[in-house]
């Protein structure tokens, strides 16, 4: 009866650490067998590998770190489109069976430069504004704040961009329309002020009023 006392504590110690085992990632060889347990490392290295594969997403230099006691890893950073952020998702997947993977990356397209700005894209950014109801000057440089602008306004959570309208003449940016909040009013307007080449903000963001403010 001793015995068996003594023995249970222990067959049910190895069964946690069996299950504890079972529920981490494998390495798999080039033959298709098991190695051991992955470490926190190794699951690191290996989504990173994967990573490194593709140009584009190699050239993000994103951040990954990985906890294979519960097959789970996090990556994060930037990347130029959501197309290479979705080859980046889906090539960590990749790394292991099952993987949990959080998504923390930021899609944020770089800047152009005034000198690779052309005529032709001006006038293109022109109609878009037109067909948005947006008002862009004549020169260059309106076409090339307007088009930053708005990329800003649309990669920025904080700003309800299809509701705002930007409108650029000789460096002098107005913004019109309705938001929700008077912090989303002062993060629009900052978004067009902390734009190299804009003299001046002119910010007429009307709040938007609600049902039961109308009712009372």
């Amino acid at each position: 009866m001793r015995k068996i006392l003594f023995v249970l504590p222990v067959v049910i110690a190895m069964g946690f650490l069996m299950m504890a085992c079972e529920s981490r990632p494998y390495e798999t060889t080039a033959s298709g067998t098991k190695k051991a347990p992955m470490s926190d490392s190794q699951l690191k290295d290996k989504i990173k590998a994967r990573l490194d594969s593709d140009a584009d997403v190699k050239a993000a230099d994103l951040s990954v770190s990985a906890d294979a006691d519960h097959n789970g890893a996090t990556i994060s950073g930037t990347v130029a489109s959501e197309a290479v952020r979705t080859r980046a998702v889906a090539l960590a997947k990749g790394a292991s069976e099952g993987l949990v993977l959080t998504d923390k990356i930021d899609v944020k397209p770089p800047e152009e430069t005034f000198a690779q700005y052309t005529k032709e894209k001006a006038r293109d950014e022109r109609e878009r504004a037109t067909r948005g109801g947006d008002k862009v000057g004549d020169t260059l440089e309106d076409a090339w704040l307007h088009a930053k602008i708005v990329a800003k306004l649309i990669t920025n959570s904080a700003t309800p961009e299809r509701k705002i309208n930007v409108d650029v003449d000789k460096n002098v940016v107005t913004l019109r329309g309705t938001v929700k909040t008077p912090q989303e009013k002062s993060e629009a307007e900052n978004v067009a002020k902390t734009t190299d080449g804009v003299k001046r903000v002119v910010n007429l963001l009307k709040l938007e009023t609600t049902k039961a403010a109308k009712a009372t």
